[in-house]
């Protein structure tokens, strides 16, 4: 009786296994992938191209947003190298040479889908058929905090200069919300610093590449934009080195 009930519990353990490999199996099956892009271009250094496909998951049949992306290159060595990437609604792929060792590098942007319009960056490199991850600049550091009088500064740690803004432009929004009172803040607040919204290739005098960023500065709502912040790199000796750092203010109108 026992070697009985053993049997059963042991054909019963096989017969789940199985149906669990073949529903994920399934599920491998009918994942929708989609081509972003795709290019021919020598990323190795070899003279040959290579196929490198932008692909992605989305979440749903009809959903424009991305669970999976990934870069995806058919190599000239006839093997095939993925570069993964994180989840957003858009995503794009540029190849040019970043780091100026002479061979275009793959450069990824995905858009992440948020009311911000924050987009995160990737930096690969196959030269020589080695699977290399680079960095990418770190968006810059600011103190920033509200003064009474309807004005905001901002210090970049990174110059160490500062701004002032005259925000007296958005007086009567800020009294509605009841931010200010008879000119005076009523609490210390600081501004919402985002990281890049967008961050893309440029080209200098040189030919040689780097990389220009921008960065929202934003007050009491994200729609309220004080100040822009464009900052320039280039990469050199392994790092990302500040050109130079330029602020805009924001008018409302």
């Amino acid at each position: 009786m026992m070697k009985k009930e053993m049997l059963l519990v042991i054909v019963s353990f096989f017969l789940i296994s199985i149906t669990a490999i073949t529903g994920v199996y399934a599920f491998e099956e009918n994942t929708k992938v989609i081509a972003i892009s795709e290019e021919e271009v020598d990323i190795t250094g070899d003279g040959q191209n290579e196929s490198i496909f932008l692909k992605g998951v989305p979440y749903q049949e009809e959903n424009s947003f991305l669970k999976k992306i990934y870069i995806e290159v058919a190599a000239s060595n006839g093997k095939t190298y993925t570069f993964p990437l994180e989840s957003g609604s858009k995503a794009s792929l540029q190849l040019t040479d970043l780091n100026n060792d002479g061979i275009k590098d793959l450069f990824a942007s995905v858009l992440t889908g948020g009311s911000g319009g924050n987009v995160l960056n990737f930096l690969y490199s196959l030269k020589d058929f080695v699977h290399t991850e680079l960095t990418i600049p770190e968006p810059l550091e600011m103190d920033t905090k509200f003064l009474n009088g309807y004005k905001a500064e901002m210090k970049l740690k990174q110059t160490g200069k500062s701004y002032l803004f005259n925000l007296k432009d958005r007086k009567k929004y800020y009294k509605k919300l009841g931010f200010y009172y008879k000119g005076k803040l009523n609490e210390p607040t600081e501004l919402s610093v985002n990281p890049f919204n967008s961050l893309s290739p440029i080209q200098f005098e040189n030919k040689k590449m780097g990389l220009k960023g921008y960065q929202r500065v934003t007050g009491v709502a994200n729609a309220d934009t004080i100040a822009l912040v464009k900052s320039v790199w280039r990469y050199e000796k392994g790092h990302w080195k500040l050109l130079s750092a330029d602020v805009k203010q924001e008018r409302t109108h």
